[in-house]
């Protein structure tokens, strides 16, 4: 897949399930600043099956459950700050929030 071809397919990832050569890209280009410590979460389909294709991803926070095995999504620091009404939608984040590279599923 040529550069350009890269870009309208990271453009258009919205609800489009994503090939290799899209994930190849991140990884080389969007996603090699990220510190190797980021957390990479997978979230589930809508409809709680285990295998849908990846679609989308964003840079969150991420608060881990007691259990360890489930937990919940937070925006960051900077996007709070730039967003007043994020802000009000979350007025605390939980200590143990970590930065994350958020991986959601088509669907």
């Amino acid at each position: 897949m040529s550069a350009s071809g890269l870009t309208q397919a990271l453009a258009s990832q919205q609800q489009q399930p994503l090939c290799l050569d899209v994930l190849r890209h991140l990884v080389a280009h969007d996603w090699a600043r990220l510190p190797g410590t980021t957390l990479v979460v997978l979230c589930t389909a809508p409809e709680g099956n285990g295998f849908s294709p990846f679609s989308t991803y964003e840079h969150a926070r991420y608060a881990p459950e007691a259990d360890g095995l489930r937990g919940e999504i937070y925006p960051l620091e900077s996007d709070l700050a730039h967003d007043p009404g994020l802000r009000e939608l979350f007025p605390q984040i939980p200590g143990n929030a970590v930065a994350a590279l958020v991986i959601y599923p088509l669907g």
